[in-house]
């Protein structure tokens, strides 16, 4: 995952409805939930929502499938372990380390 990439996601997910809908979706698990579950668990607008599954989507954090009427939203679980990883990734790298026999 690149710098940009990273800062998109992290920018959609700056938003305290969208947080709460992949939160929400993370939790589902595989399954994912309708969109009607997700409205009525969040308690948000139906075109409220639609706009924050619309950004998550543009993001590839979350995924839509439609099921006869339903439309299923999951998260995108490899790209929200990228962004984990991005994140950590160079965790600590230009801190000096210290070992227990060093401290002592």
């Amino acid at each position: 995952m690149d710098l940009i990439s990273a800062s998109s996601r992290l920018e959609a997910l700056g938003n305290p409805t969208r947080l709460a809908v992949f939160r929400l979706l993370v939790r589902a698990g595989e399954a994912g939930l309708a969109v009607g579950q997700i409205q009525e668990r969040l308690s948000v607008p139906s075109s409220t929502l639609s706009h924050h599954i619309k950004s998550l989507m543009i993001v590839q954090l979350i995924e839509q499938e439609r099921v006869g009427k339903t439309l299923i939203c999951r998260a995108n679980y490899a790209e929200m372990n990228g962004l984990i990883g991005f994140l950590v990734a160079e965790c600590c790298a230009d801190a000096t380390c210290t070992t227990t026999e060093d401290a002592a």
